[in-house]
C-alpha cells in the first residue's frame, strides 16, 4: 500500500464503531484527506450501505488513486482531487468526514471545512479544551506539528464551536477515543 499509515491502521476499528453509531443508511460520505485510502477501503467494506468518496490533494493523491483502484467495492468511488483552498463540493453529499486533518491543515482553511453543504460533519483527532491539551503527549505533538509548519497545530474546541454555529452546525457528540483523540459529530440545524 502506497503511503501506508500506522495511525490510520490503529484507529480504523474505534472510528468504525463511531460511524456505525452516527451514520444512517444510504448516505454519501466525502472523506477529506484520505491519505493512503486505508479508512476508505475499510469503511466502505464494513459499511456497504454508505457511498464513500475518498479525496486528497498534492503528493498524496496519486498514491490514493493507485490504492483505491485495487478495490472492487461498488460503494467506494474513484478518488477526487479536493482542495479546501478552492473547494468544489460534490453534488450528492450527506456527510463530510476528516480524520487527523484539522491539526495538519492551515488554520485559515478551517472556515472552509465548516462551509460544506452536508448535514453531518465528523472530525477525528486531538483537540484542546479551554486552551488546555488533554495530555502531555498532545502538547508535545503540537510542538512537533508547529515546528514542521507554523500554520498547523492542535485546535481549540471553542474555535470549532464558533465555526460550527456560524455555519448552522451544533456539536451533538464529543467522544474520547484511543491515543488522546476525540470523535466530534456536528449536525446542521435546518
Amino acid at each position: 500500500m502506497i503511503n501506508f499509515s500506522q495511525a490510520a491502521e490503529n484507529n480504523k476499528t474505534p472510528i468504525l464503531a463511531q460511524l456505525n453509531t452516527h451514520l444512517d443508511s444510504n448516505q454519501t460520505v466525502l472523506e477529506i484527506g484520505s491519505g493512503s485510502g486505508q479508512h476508505a477501503l475499510h469503511f466502505a467494506a464494513q459499511l456497504p450501505h454508505l457511498t464513500w468518496q475518498p479525496s486528497d490533494q498534492g503528493e498524496y493523491f496519486e498514491g490514493l488513486v493507485a490504492n483505491i483502484k485495487q478495490s472492487s467495492l461498488s460503494n467506494l468511488l474513484e478518488p477526487i482531487y479536493f482542495d479546501l483552498n478552492d473547494p468544489a463540493w460534490p453534488d450528492e453529499l450527506d456527510c463530510v468526514y476528516a480524520a487527523n486533518v484539522v491539526h495538519i491543515m492551515p488554520a485559515d482553511l478551517l472556515p472552509a471545512l465548516f462551509q460544506n453543504p452536508a448535514d453531518t460533519l465528523l472530525l477525528y483527532g486531538p483537540y484542546k479544551y479551554g486552551g488546555a491539551f488533554t495530555s502531555d503527549s498532545n502538547a508535545d505533538f503540537d510542538l512537533w506539528l508547529k515546528a514542521r509548519n507554523s500554520e498547523s497545530g492542535i485546535r481549540d474546541i471553542e474555535t470549532l464551536l464558533v465555526l460550527a454555529e456560524t455555519n448552522g452546525y451544533i456539536l451533538t457528540s464529543d467522544t474520547p477515543m484511543p491515543a488522546n483523540n476525540q470523535f466530534l459529530v456536528f449536525r446542521r440545524q435546518r
